[in-house]
């Protein structure tokens, strides 16, 4: 008894579910829709390969000098804190722009 009432159930459910989807003008009904496709503009500007390449040679001509001993640790230590802090002052500046 109980397979009889779930059937019944299951074709009224497919019967509602067909009628729903028959009344929809499926053009009418996606133009009222944002699209979730493509790629959307960035907040801010991005790095380009040009200047990631830049700085990457920076960074490993860096290394290099203190590697060799052509700089003092100090130096090498002075030139990262000047890179780490420029990192975090840009940081900061491009979330103030995200948030204006």
């Amino acid at each position: 008894m109980h397979v009889g009432k779930q059937r019944s159930i299951s074709i009224f459910s497919g019967l509602m579910l067909a009628a729903v989807l028959a009344g929809c003008n499926s053009t009418t009904d996606l133009q009222s829709y944002p699209s979730v496709y493509g790629q959307r503009p960035a907040a801010t500007g991005q790095m380009t390969d040009e200047e990631a390449l830049n700085q990457e040679e920076r960074l490993t001509a860096l290394a290099a000098q203190r590697n060799s001993g052509s700089i003092s640790e100090a130096e090498y230590q002075r030139r990262l804190k000047e890179l780490r802090a420029l990192a975090e002052q840009h940081g900061a500046e491009t979330l103030k722009q995200i948030e204006n």
